[in-house]
Parts: C-alpha cells; sequence; structure tokens
C-alpha cells in the first residue's frame, strides 16, 4: 500500500514531529547498511521516546496495515534492519530508548532499554565491577535491542554464549500494540514455552524489543591475551583442544586468524602493528582468565603456551605486557572486516561447523573458492572455539569488483554445500534478514519453514513486522 500524507501524519503525531524524519538528509543514514550491499526507502523514521509510542505506533500500523521496519544501531550485515526499495514502509528506531534501567549486583544481572549502545552497558558494568561479556566489533554503535533480536555472538560466545544466553527477560510491544512484560531476572522459570526465546533471534519479524534483563559476571580478576602463531589449521584445533583442557572456563577467546586478513588491516588500519617478528600462515588469538588473581591467569597462559611449543603446535607467540598492548592485539581482529573494502569487492559468509570438522571445511572451501573465482583471495577469521568463521572471500587483486560480485550466489551455493555437507549452518551470527531468506526456506525441513510461518502469522496477522525478512 502507498502510505498518504494523512497517514504520515497521524504516525507523526504520535512521537512529535521533532523525532519523525521525512527530510531526504535526515532519513539518508537510515536507508542504507554499513556495507552498502541493501538500500531501501523509507518515507518517514519514527524515534519513539518511551514504550506507550512504540506500542502506539504498531497499533495504528497494524490497524492501517503499515509495514514496519524496527532498526537499532543499523550495524546489521544481512539487510534485516532495511526497508524495500519501494518507499511504504516506515522505519523505527529505537535509538531515544537508551536508559539503564537498574545494574542489580546480587542478581548479576542489568535492565537496559533496547536503544542502550552496547559500549555504554559494557562500560556501566565495569564501573560496578561486573562484566557484560557479549563483545563485537561494531560495540561502539550497535544497540542492545538489535543486539538480542539478532542473536549477536562475538569474541566471547566461547565462555559466555551468544546474546541469547545472555538474556533473561524481554520487554516486547506486539504488533497490535500490546505489551509482553516478562522482565524478570530468573535463571530457573519453567512456566510453560519459553516466550522470549521467539523474540531474541526474532529479527523483528514478531515484535519490537524494547527492553531486556541481562546477565552480569564478576569481573575476571586477571584476563592474559596472547598472538600465537601455528603452520595450519589442524595444529589450531590441537591447540584449541590443549588450551581448552588445561583451562577450561577459564579459556575466554580463541579466535583463528589466516594472514590474508592481517595482512589486510597492517596495509589499510593506521597504527596497526604485526604482534609478531615474522609473517605466519595461521594465527590465534587467545585470552585466557581468572576469577582468583591475575598470576594465576599468567601463569595459566604461559603453561598452555609452553605445552603447545613443545608439542609443536605453537611456532611463536607473544603474550601483552599491559592492556594497552593487549587492546592493541584485539583492535587488530575487530578491524579485519573493515580492512577488506580497499581490496575491492568481497563475499562474504557467516558459517559455523562443529569445531573438529574446521580444517576440513577450510581446505574445501579454498578449493572451491578457486573454481567459481581464479584467483580470489581467501580471507578467513573467526571464532574457532564455538566453530563460527568468517569465510570471506575477496577479488582477484586485479579483477574488476562488480564482474566478481556478480559471482555471489555462485560462490555462496558452493561454500554453503560444504557447511551443510560437514552438518553445519550458514548463518552463525549474523542472522537471515533479506540476505538469506530465500535460502533459508530452500534448504531447510518443508516443517520448519510450515512451523515459522504459523509462528509468524500467530504473533502478526496483519503481516506489518519487518516484512519479507526471514520467513
Amino acid at each position: 500500500m502507498t502510505i498518504d500524507a494523512a497517514l504520515l501524519a497521524r504516525f507523526a503525531e504520535i512521537v512529535g514531529e521533532r523525532h519523525a524524519l521525512s527530510a531526504a538528509d535526515e532519513i539518508a543514514p537510515y536507508e542504507e547498511e554499513p556495507r552498502g550491499l541493501f538500500r531501501g526507502k523509507t518515507p518517514m523514521v519514527l524515534r519513539p521516546g518511551s514504550v506507550d509510542e512504540v506500542s502506539a505506533i504498531l497499533k495504528l500500523a497494524s490497524e492501517t496495515g503499515t509495514a514496519i521496519v524496527p532498526q537499532g544501531g543499523n550495524t546489521g550485515l544481512v539487510g534485516g534492519q532495511m526497508p524495500d526499495g519501494e518507499g511504504n514502509e516506515i522505519v523505527l528506531s529505537l535509538s531515544r530508548l537508551n536508559r539503564i534501567r537498574e545494574i542489580d549486583l546480587q542478581s548479576n544481572t542489568a535492565t537496559v532499554d533496547a536503544g542502550v549502545v552496547l559500549q555504554v552497558l559494557q562500560d556501566a558494568a565495569a564501573e560496578k565491577d561486573r562484566l557484560f561479556p557479549l563483545s563485537l566489533g561494531s560495540q561502539g554503535s550497535c544497540q542492545v535491542g538489535g543486539n538480542l533480536s539478532s542473536n549477536a555472538g562475538g569474541v566471547g560466545a566461547l565462555a559466555y554464549g551468544t546474546a541469547r544466553d545472555l538474556c533473561l527477560g524481554v520487554e516486547v510491544v506486539l504488533p497490535t500494540g500490546e505489551v509482553f512484560d516478562d522482565l524478570r531476572k530468573l535463571k530457573k522459570d519453567n512456566t510453560g514455552y519459553d516466550l522470549k526465546n521467539l523474540f531474541v533471534g526474532g529479527e523483528g519479524t514478531l515484535g519490537v524489543i524494547t527492553a531486556a534483563v541481562v546477565k552480569l559476571f564478576p569481573m575476571p580478576k586477571g584476563r592474559e591475551l596472547a598472538w600465537a602463531a601455528l603452520p595450519t589449521p589442524a595444529d589450531a584445533l590441537r591447540f584449541f583442544e590443549l588450551a581448552n583442557d588445561r583451562a577450561g572456563n577459564g579459556l575466554t577467546a580463541f579466535e583463528l586468524i589466516e594472514r590474508t586478513p592481517l595482512a589486510f588491516t597492517l596495509a589499510h588500519v593506521p597504527g596497526s602493528v604485526d604482534p609478531l617478528a615474522e609473517a605466519h600462515p595461521w594465527y590465534v588469538m587467545i585470552e585466557i582468565s581468572s576469577g582468583r588473581s591475575g598470576d594465576d591467569a599468567k601463569e595459566l597462559m604461559e603453561e598452555v603456551l609452553t605445552v603447545a611449543f613443545e608439542e609443536g603446535l605453537v611456532v611463536d607467540a607473544a603474550i601483552a605486557q599491559n592492556e594497552g598492548q593487549a587492546n592493541a592485539f584485539r583492535h587488530l581482529r575487530e578491524s579485519m572486516s573493515e580492512a577488506q573494502k580497499p581490496e575491492g569487492g568481497s563475499i562474504k559468509h557467516d558459517i559455523s561447523v562443529p569445531v573438529a570438522a574446521i580444517p576440513e571445511f577450510i581446505e574445501r572451501a579454498g578449493e572451491e573458492a578457486q573454481k567459481v573465482a581464479p584467483g580470489c583471495r581467501v580471507v578467513c577469521f573467526g571464532h574457532m572455539g564455538d566453530g563460527n568463521l568468517h569465510y570471506n572471500i575477496s577479488q582477484p587483486k586485479d579483477g574488476d569488483r562488480d564482474t566478481y560480485l556478480a559471482l555471489y550466489r555462485k560462490m555462496n551455493d558452493a561454500i554453503h554445500a560444504i557447511v551443510r555437507d560437514l552438518g553445519g549452518s550458514f548463518s552463525a551470527e549474523h542472522g537471515i534478514g533479506r540476505m538469506k531468506r530465500d535460502e533459508l526456506i530452500a534448504t531447510q525441513p518443508a516443517v520448519a519453514t510450515e512451523l515459522m510461518r504459523r509462528v509468524k502469522a500467530a504473533f502478526d496477522p496483519a503481516g506489518i513486522m519487518n516484512p519479507r525478512k526471514v520467513i
């Protein structure tokens, strides 16, 4: 349907003229996602300042059949936060819902609005000597509501789980305007269906998360970060097994990194420095934490690396000597996606396979990638400890960007076929959105698709919530 001026005025009245954006320069940042792969058009961006305003917006949208696209920090990578190109979907920005309602030190929880920026929550928790362990490269701009809606993962998922694992309760405005208040702090609750987990990971297709209760953890007394070099992914797998056996729950990050993404980062990110004196084909960024003391974490890291050297798994390593150097190591890892842009077109895959299958996946995927685009450059890095790799493939060095990107679907099909063969997932932590919707429907069991459609119809009978995303 085309949204006429009178209806737009009714929506604008709910939030006030100041927070109903319609000028082209005002809405432009909401119409394109970070990589520029997905663009859309919207007649208006609504920025509600309360749950009541969100409720009124969705109630009016259901009554009039107006499509609503929820948007947090606009850092999503699969187009889930983008309106379509027809200009008849209203963007609902949650950025004004940005209060930290409570930090409960006894329960180790924080109750926060959906628009709270992830790093703001991390910092607020740290001020109370608590850790909120969700850690993403976009944490300076992504928002908690978006993290939950996409079930974000990140570096800390190995030890602490994904956003879903960190969420105890939610407040959600349903498409009808009803408010589902489930802001509970309970770690044990078996009273019927776990409704919150329909919304966590639901990408705004069933309702709008407006607040959440999330878990906090005692701040580790010691955290040691090291950058280690290895010959092969198979060595990295054995190194992970060793570290996991020695450190147990103290192993809080284990990131596998190929030389190519590090080389791109060193070339394109100002101030970046190679952690080791010589180049190596593969690296691991490993973090070990201790709840007892800094000395305990240091001794455990030294023990893990010593055994890895003795067994020939690690050929060189550097332990961060201070927090500044540790942050420099983290910044190298977090900058790898951005560092690909100057290298031309990139075809990206957010995959997960069983941890034991990672070396086989890397070998097979590299062979298939060269068949699809001879001379392409594999850019492989990610969360090896939980089986999630960002398997990105940059265009041949002197190739044409548009010609290369025309192979996007062919490359995805080749890589995802290997993922399925290994019992993995083609969407590990970025979600489905617009990018992977058709592939999800084509490859998952028909009964799963039908069940998802039934859930969608039950929660959103008017079909207004983030249309044509996920399902």
